[in-house]
């Protein structure tokens, strides 16, 4: 069974950091583009970052750069996303999800097909 566990979301105070974690497991997701997506109450979901699966080129929304950092390790079959400087509109359901091999990344949430379950991120100010 081809699953993507996040983990690592919680309560931190604004100007605190988290540290996520996206967990592949049934098979490798060396060949596939990842990404973070959140979705907050009454919103649709969004996209925070990617990264690609051959050259490890990462791509952010402008709303997270230079706060929120995404890696992969291919050797983990692990995706992280590493955020700092929280703000309270960081506050979101954060999701991984997969492409299907081969793509590159995208920004549009309909084409990973591929997801995680989603992690809490509340962020009190």
């Amino acid at each position: 069974q081809v699953q993507l566990v996040e983990s690592g979301g919680g309560l931190v105070q604004a100007g605190g950091s988290l540290r996520l974690s996206c967990a592949a497991s049934g098979r490798t997701f060396s060949r596939n583009a990842m990404g973070w997506f959140r979705q907050a109450p009454g919103k649709e979901r969004e996209f925070v970052a990617g990264i690609s699966w051959s050259t490890g080129r990462t791509y952010y929304a402008d709303s997270v750069k230079g706060r929120f950092t995404i890696s992969r390790d291919n050797a983990k079959n692990t995706v992280y996303l590493q955020m700092n400087s929280l703000k309270a509109e960081d506050t979101a359901v954060y999701y991984c999800a997969a492409t299907p091999a081969y793509f590159s990344v995208r920004f549009n949430p309909s084409e990973y097909d591929t997801w995680g379950q989603g992690t809490q991120v509340t962020v009190s100010s």
